[in-house]
């Protein structure tokens, strides 16, 4: 089974270097969303969509992708993010609208991440951002941890 990762990653490319230790690990491209299109999609058992989180959601050219996308009766998927403000409790609800149109096209989500990014929106550009540094080691080494679940769960077997 073939693996994409599609991400948005713009200021700082914090969502980016996730998407490289996924992708690493997935042995898959990494596109950005104006480089898929959805009959692509279809091509591959496992996808990963991602970006910042803006808003309290993903970058609107994923969930504009995820408008575009074709029902499907196989699709698995999993969702990452990058944001000035984390937990499970939060990135969950972050997720939440992607989740949803991706579930409406008939993807099971295979699984969820997200970690702190480095934020210099608004007002933090002049006091120096917050969560400089990340991601750090440690959320690269989790992203590896949930990538290489993904890859035994989903693309080696159970």
């Amino acid at each position: 089974m073939k693996s994409l990762v599609i991400v948005y990653s713009y200021h700082h490319h914090n969502t980016e270097k996730i998407a490289q230790v996924l992708a690493n690990i997935l042995d898959a491209p990494v596109k950005k969303p104006d480089e898929v299109n959805p009959e692509e999609i279809s091509e591959y058992g496992l996808v990963g969509f991602g970006s910042g989180i803006y808003y309290g959601r993903h970058h609107e050219s994923l969930l504009s992708l995820a408008d575009r996308l074709h029902k499907v009766s196989t699709g698995t998927a999993f969702l990452f993010s990058t944001a000035a403000i984390t937990g499970d409790a939060k990135t969950s609800k972050d997720h939440s609208r992607l989740r949803e149109k991706l579930q409406s096209k008939g993807y099971v989500i295979a699984g969820e991440f997200g970690c702190k990014g480095f934020n210099t929106y608004s007002f933090l550009k002049y006091i120096g951002g917050m969560n400089k540094g990340r991601p750090n080691a440690d959320d690269l080494h989790r992203a590896e941890e949930f990538a290489m679940s993904l890859k035994k769960d989903y693309l080696t077997g159970k």
